[in-house]
């Protein structure tokens, strides 16, 4: 029976350390096309008041994982005859092996255009973790952080002054509003709910395997007792013998 729950016990590892190390662990995982086209309309809204285009770009090294704009998605506002001036986003996250010595990093920085003031910038930069937008935040969830950034740039700038606020609608718009950026989740169960269901049944394997041995030794011992009832007939006791 102890080989038997080593054996399950091994296989349950293997199953976690699967959920929790997929193949997919190290790659970066860019916006959802929902997160995407909810950004690029509200980015457009702000360009078209405050003059400024806005963008982001989500990176790991030199390989460009998601890139967007006012200007829609995958056209970036960097030297396009469009944007005489702009600012955007770029998040570099780079993840690292569990046997490395170095940690996994996000290196977030806010850009700007010749025209725009270094100080306003630097202060866009600082206020993202107002609202959430840390380096934890973009290691869990780079996709959504960088696209949850790229809409907080116009009302960061407004508030360094390098900008105009954009009105709020009073007025009941003609069709629905567009959704808002969906909070940050946790892709566990979605994405690996195999190997977790896997490493349930293992233990509840365990458990049986331990049940079933228990009762197995107690019906050992009570066959190997002596019977009561022969000792009484013999009318005996140990002290007699």
């Amino acid at each position: 029976m102890a080989a038997g729950v080593g054996v399950v016990v091994v296989l349950t590892g293997s199953c976690v350390a699967g959920a929790l190390n997929g193949d997919d662990g190290l790659a970066v995982t860019p916006p959802t096309a929902t997160e995407r086209t909810d950004t690029v309309p509200i980015l457009q809204r702000a360009a078209d008041v405050q003059g400024i285009c806005y963008g982001w770009t989500l990176q790991t090294g030199t390989d460009v994982v998601s890139a967007g704009s006012n200007l829609g998605e995958g056209v970036g506002v960097e030297g396009d005859p469009r944007c005489p001036r702009w600012v955007r986003v770029v998040a570099d996250v780079t993840y690292v092996p569990e046997s490395s010595e170095s940690n996994d990093y996000a290196y977030v920085t806010v850009e700007g255009s010749a025209e725009m003031d270094r100080s306003h910038l630097l202060a866009v930069d600082a206020g993202l973790e107002r609202f959430g937008l840390t380096e934890d935040a973009f290691l869990d969830e780079p996709g959504w952080a960088v696209t949850r950034a790229a809409v907080s740039l116009p009302l960061l700038l407004a508030e360094a002054g390098g900008a105009v606020r954009v009105p709020v609608a009073t007025t009941t718009p003609a069709g629905p509003p567009p959704p808002s950026l969906p909070a940050a989740g946790n892709d566990l169960w979605r994405d690996r709910w195999g190997y977790l269901l896997a490493a349930g049944g293992m233990l509840l394997l365990t458990v049986l395997l331990v049940t079933v041995g228990l009762v197995q030794r107690r019906r050992e011992r009570r066959e190997a007792a002596p019977p009561a009832t022969a000792v009484a007939a013999s009318g005996r006791t140990p002290e007699d013998r």
